[in-house]
């Protein structure tokens, strides 16, 4: 994209160290052979508990992301909480350890992103990354681009972009995309909550931004919008500022971690956000200690007394200030069904923030309950 929207600085030094620590073969030009080993010493694994609101720079992938923090906590296991597009910068929580349980409370929450919809070019990629396949001369009025935003309000059907992680047949939309390949997906129900022009820098660029829900393409909304305005569209800048409870002030430059890690333990772990801060949108329920052990053993407890809170679906369980569980609570019943290990832990539990008011809209009943894989 031109002036008006600069690409942030791309992420070169993490990616050339990220290839530097690859393994090479004897000629050292390329991978090792099957069977040989890295003899390269490796720092010691630990425990690490906790979310990292990584402000991802664009040029870097989510799963390079997620590498550089892991190698830089040198923690054992580490997940994201939702694919960001190489070409996008922005909020990228990243779970370490323990919270890696609670990572389906953060993909489920609502995410605002700010991008820019270049007119007049549509690309095989919907971004600026790929290659034209439709043009026009045409360029909408201000008026126009917000009368076309009002029909993208709401729940709405959208078809994914053909370069996309989606799976058609047990492979990938864009590894099909990238062969050749005829893409055809299917229309989903997403769901947008806001979306408004915010700039409008000249005719060719528009800045909109967005609350979505899960499942959103922005670069499709960007196609879809230049061909209901009469023209061609495509994402041309792209930056996601929150997601779920986790807001853009939080967010900590991949700059500034490094030099934490640079400076030590202390200032690395001050980075680091509590397990418990993905569950600020559900209910927290406080158990006594012979209750919290039942739920430990995967056993239910009864909320039994006068005062009991009278509770349905999911709750972050907490005793003694520390947070224990995840469960359902049914009938005056709470079943556990994720129990959080503190015990190898390297640093003491953090509690959880407190908690913030819960939107209207969600709906923790229709929280998954299967825990995604995670880089280990």
């Amino acid at each position: 994209m031109n002036a008006p929207f600069p690409r942030p600085e791309e992420a070169s030094a993490d990616l050339a160290d990220l290839a530097a620590r690859a393994p090479r073969g004897r000629d050292g030009r390329g991978p090792r052979g099957q069977g040989q080993r890295d003899q390269a010493p490796r720092a010691p694994k630990r425990d690490v508990d906790g979310w990292v609101l990584l402000d991802k720079p664009s040029g870097m992938t989510s799963t390079q992301a997620v590498a550089v923090v892991k190698r830089l906590f040198a923690a054992k296991k580490a997940g994201h909480a939702g694919t960001l597009d190489p070409l996008a910068s922005g909020c990228l929580p990243i779970a370490l350890g323990e919270a890696t349980k609670t990572v389906p409370y953060i993909m489920d929450g609502r995410k605002t992103y700010r991008f820019a919809v270049t007119f007049g070019i549509e690309t095989d990629t919907d971004d600026s990354e790929g290659k034209s396949v439709a043009e026009s001369d045409h360029r909408p009025s201000d008026d126009e681009i917000r009368t076309a935003l009002e029909g993208f309000l709401g729940q709405i059907m959208q078809v994914p972009p053909a370069y996309s992680a989606l799976k058609i047949a047990g492979e990938r939309a864009y590894d099909l995309a990238r062969e050749g390949a005829e893409v055809i997906l299917e229309a989903r129900p997403v769901t947008i909550h806001r979306i408004e022009l915010v700039e409008r820098p000249d005719a060719d660029h528009a800045v909109l931004e967005a609350e979505c829900g899960k499942g959103t393409y922005v670069r499709a909304i960007a196609r879809d919008l230049g061909r209901l305005l009469g023209t061609r569209g495509h994402v041309s800048m792209l930056r996601r500022a929150c997601v779920g409870p986790f807001l853009e002030e939080d967010l900590v430059p991949l700059d500034e971690l490094r030099a934490r890690a640079e400076a030590g333990d202390a200032d690395l772990f001050e980075a680091l956000d509590p397990v418990g801060s993905a569950l600020e949108e559900i209910p927290q329920l406080s158990v006594t200690p012979s209750d919290a052990h039942r739920l430990r053993c995967g056993q239910p407890v009864i909320l039994r007394g006068r005062d009991a809170p009278i509770l349905e679906g999911h709750v972050a369980i907490l005793c003694q200030e520390s947070l224990i569980a995840i469960g359902d609570a049914q009938g005056g019943e709470v079943l556990p069904h994720r129990v959080f290990n503190w015990a190898k832990q390297s640093r003491p539990p953090v509690r959880p923030a407190a908690p913030r008011p819960a939107r209207e809209d969600f709906a923790p009943a229709d929280l998954p309950r299967d825990e995604p894989d995670f880089e280990a």
